[in-house]
């Protein structure tokens, strides 16, 4: 098909955590305009800090070649040790927007059990080693140090055979087993994620491995989805307007106003 002017030519990929790291905006807009997240303004140094409204969590997205691109940090609660959650430049943004989606959610319970291996299960990921999890197609990972309830450190590693690791995205002993059982939900969805520089970004395009399909869609359609996702985050927060206070019933023609 020819692209018009108002067309652009998107790829649709699964699965997903082959997909390639994606555009950061997923992430970084909604939490600044949907969550009120603040961020610092230095534009000769190449990175994103982001901080949380009571400034207990803290984003870092930082080029680091030999390391984690992402950075999530959360400070110490009455209740709760500090702990940290990190990912590698691959990884797929829309995993790590549902960590993020999940602990900004207002109406989220900080204390409800989550078993990050269930949605991993529901999907045909079966048993690796003393700990883990594989997916279906051998490339994911994921070792799980600890108990559904108290899962302790988690990780979750992407390889394409034997020794190229695409992507790794580790949680901290104590993370919130609610917003790593978020991140494999994520990881666990069949459907396919878009990309636009799927040829830059790829980690393999080995139609083996992957399944792209190329399409072409309204460039109107792919501009509003981030405004999309940032409208439907910023409905989360609204509250319902407030009762109106009951109308006062007209004095009787007997009675006088004072």
């Amino acid at each position: 098909m020819a692209l018009t002017p108002e067309t652009v030519e998107v790829d649709f990929i699964t699965p997903r955590h082959l997909a390639g790291g994606g555009d950061p905006a997923w992430i970084t807009v909604p939490l600044h305009r949907a969550c009120g997240w603040s961020h610092g303004n230095d534009p000769l140094m190449p990175r994103v800090l982001l901080s949380s409204p009571d400034q207990k969590a803290l984003l870092r997205l930082e080029p680091e070649p030999d390391g984690q691109w992402w950075t999530l940090h959360h400070a110490a609660e009455p209740d709760r040790p500090a702990w940290y959650a990190s990912f590698g430049a691959r990884t797929p943004v829309e995993l790590i927007a549902a960590v993020t989606d999940a602990l900004t959610d207002p109406a989220s319970t900080a204390s409800a059990p989550s078993d990050p291996h269930e949605p991993l299960r529901q999907t045909g990921w079966s048993p690796y080693g003393d700990d883990g999890l594989v997916s279906p197609d051998k490339a994911a990972y994921v070792e799980l140090l600890g108990t559904p309830d108290d899962p302790g450190a988690c990780f979750v590693t992407v390889t394409l055979g034997l020794h190229q690791k695409v992507w790794q995205a580790r949680f901290g002993a104590h993370t919130p087993a609610r917003l790593v059982a978020a991140f494999t939900a994520a990881l666990a969805d069949p459907k396919p994620v878009l990309r636009m520089d799927s040829v830059r970004s790829f980690p393999t395009c080995d139609p083996n491995a992957v399944t792209r399909r190329t399409t072409d869609v309204l460039a109107v359609l792919v501009a509003g989805a981030l405004e999309e996702r940032v409208h439907s985050l910023c409905a989360r927060h609204a509250t319902p307007p407030a009762s109106p206070n009951p109308s006062r019933q007209p004095p009787s023609k007997n009675s006088r106003s004072r």
